[in-house]
């Protein structure tokens, strides 16, 4: 997540109307004068008539009914001002309760022939999610290095559990891409405008994707760096964010993430050699309103990686223990896209003056990260999916929220309203409890 929009007061975790105008770095470091700390959470139990592998029958899932409760994320973040122009901020993700399976690449052999090693801890992850240091310039130009979120998307650029109505993360971008995805690089960011040309960007240069970690059910998802002690940066990513908040209530963002090569971040360096450069970019647009009866959002965001072929032949091939899945075939063009709205009871009824704050909704979404192949490649219908959740949040404190959903999801379906699929749907009751908020700050 962004620092900019993490952990805020419970107005701004709600995209205010209000705060649409001012600039961003009063949204930043506004409201505390020395350090403050913070975090959210999140916990989730689900009900599903599925298995757990779509592949297990020609049909798909097999119809085994099976349970599912976790903590998916607990994250504490802490902000320091050195004095009003300099700012180190901070945030630790414990995934999934734990310490996650360490790697190391042993170098026998010379540090191209190495073999990977692994050690199996915990079914975890603790990661450092953001360490950064910002130089605070003029309200239109800033300047911040160190360790960064990638706000590529809907999903990563706000990804706190007030940020949407679903009980896990929007499924669509978290499939093709890490979710939080971070990396370390360079940053410049500001705002610009006023009233209605009101606008906020980032541009950004980072570590770029590791080729190694693509595969077929996740596109990209695990090519984000951080399994070793340091990243490879011999081909940086490069990365646009802009912001249009200039009307009430109203955020349109679109986001463009390009690496030159994403073979030259391998592991070994000259695993994709023989196939020249492999670029990788990534389009999206995203838009959210919000008054006080209706909250609406929506995401589109389509991938195009060169040399898709080659990469899937090397990574079928890597290294004996190596930490990827390792599953051919990669695709040259992933696609999402989603849509969700929620009405605001509690506006209906201003007379009731205890009447709680419940939020319908409704979320639809459509992904595969297998949407197109390179050349004569054969792409995999079951990665394809056409979903909808409906659910409702309740909110009995401002930065406390309660989730209920149920999702069905259509395999190998095309269409948003498409024909019968060969293959069975997936379908799933979950509820939640999330959090947000700043502990205490000075």
């Amino acid at each position: 997540m962004n620092l900019r929009l993490n952990f805020l007061l419970p107005a701004l975790l709600l995209a205010s109307t209000a705060s649409a105008q001012q600039p961003v770095t009063e949204l930043e470091y506004g409201g505390w004068e020395r350090y403050r700390v913070g975090g959210y959470g999140e916990m989730v139990a689900s009900f599903k008539d599925y298995g757990q592998n779509r592949w297990a029958t020609p049909h798909g899932n097999s119809r085994i009914r099976h349970n599912e409760i976790s903590i998916p994320r607990m994250v504490l973040a802490g902000d320091y001002k050195f004095n009003s122009k300099w700012v180190l901020g901070v945030e630790v993700e414990f995934e999934a309760g734990g310490v996650g399976t360490e790697y190391e690449m042993e170098a026998g052999g010379g540090a191209e022939n190495g073999e990977y090693e692994q050690e199996f801890e915990k079914g975890g992850e603790v990661a450092l999610e953001q360490f950064h240091l910002t130089r605070l310039v003029i309200p239109e130009f800033n300047v911040r290095v160190g360790h960064m979120i990638v706000p590529v998307g809907l999903t990563n650029t706000h990804h706190e559990p007030v940020n949407f109505f679903t009980t896990t993360r929007p499924e669509g971008e978290t499939t093709l891409m890490p979710s939080t995805w971070h990396s370390t690089g360079l940053e410049f960011f500001g705002s610009v405008g006023r009233g209605y040309t009101s606008f906020d960007y980032e541009a950004m240069v980072l570590a770029g994707a590791n080729a190694d970690g693509f595969n077929k059910y996740n596109w990209i998802k695990g090519g984000k760096q951080g399994l070793f002690e340091k990243d490879n940066f011999t081909s940086p990513a490069w990365v646009f964010r802009l912001n249009y908040t200039g009307v009430k209530g109203l955020r349109v963002g679109g986001s463009f993430y390009f690496c030159n090569d994403v073979g030259a971040n391998s592991d070994k360096l000259v695993t994709y050699k023989a196939y020249g450069r492999s670029p990788l970019r990534i389009f999206s647009l995203d838009a959210q309103y919000q008054n006080k009866f209706v909250i609406a959002r929506a995401n589109w965001l389509r991938g195009s990686l060169n040399n898709a072929n080659g990469i899937s032949k090397e990574i079928g091939s890597l290294g004996k223990g190596n930490p990827y899945s390792g599953k051919a075939s990669v695709a040259k063009e992933a696609l999402t896209y989603s849509a969700e709205v929620g009405v605001r009871l509690k506006s209906f009824f201003p007379s009731v003056e205890k009447f709680p704050d419940v939020i319908p909704f409704a979320h639809y979404a459509y992904y595969n990260p297998q949407e197109k192949g390179e050349g004569t490649a054969s792409m995999d219908d079951r990665c394809q999916v056409s979903m909808w959740r409906m659910g409702l949040n309740w909110r009995p404190l401002p930065n406390l929220v309660v989730k209920a959903d149920y999702t069905t999801r259509q395999i190998g379906m095309k269409k948003l309203f498409g024909t019968s699929s060969m293959y069975n749907s997936e379908n799933e009751f979950a509820i939640g409890v999330a959090y947000v908020g700043w502990f205490f700050k000075k």
